[in-house]
């Protein structure tokens, strides 16, 4: 069964930065694309970031230019540098992961537990 595993949120002031990690138990390469989804408090989760097998990426229109995803493959970790924080970044941030390029990202095969980033103003 895959893991992953999220780490590096915590407590930011607005301006600030962050770098978000997850960590596979197996090869990212085995995924078509993997991606990152946060969820504040009373909304719907949300995809912010992805990058798919062959590198191409994708990032919601909120984060454009603030936040870049990249990858280790040798590390099987996907990472989320996130500068120029906003308070309205505030929320959980999970990791996912596809197996299959057809499959919704709502439906993903693989989530991590989340893991919390708060932006203060």
């Amino acid at each position: 069964q895959v893991q992953l595993v999220e780490s590096g949120g915590g407590l930011v002031q607005a301006g600030g930065s962050l770098r978000l990690s997850c960590a596979a138990s197996g090869s990212i390469f085995s995924f078509v694309d993997m991606g990152w989804f946060r969820q504040a408090p009373g909304k719907q989760r949300e995809l912010v970031a992805s990058m798919a097998r062959g590198g191409d990426t994708y990032y919601a229109d909120s984060v454009k230019g603030r936040f870049t995803i990249s990858r280790s493959i040798a590390k099987n970790t996907v990472y989320l540098q996130m500068n120029s924080l906003k308070p309205e970044d505030t929320g959980n941030y999970y990791c996912t992961a596809k197996r299959e390029a057809t499959t919704m990202w709502t439906s993903a095969d693989y989530w991590g537990q989340g893991t919390q980033v708060t932006v203060s103003s």
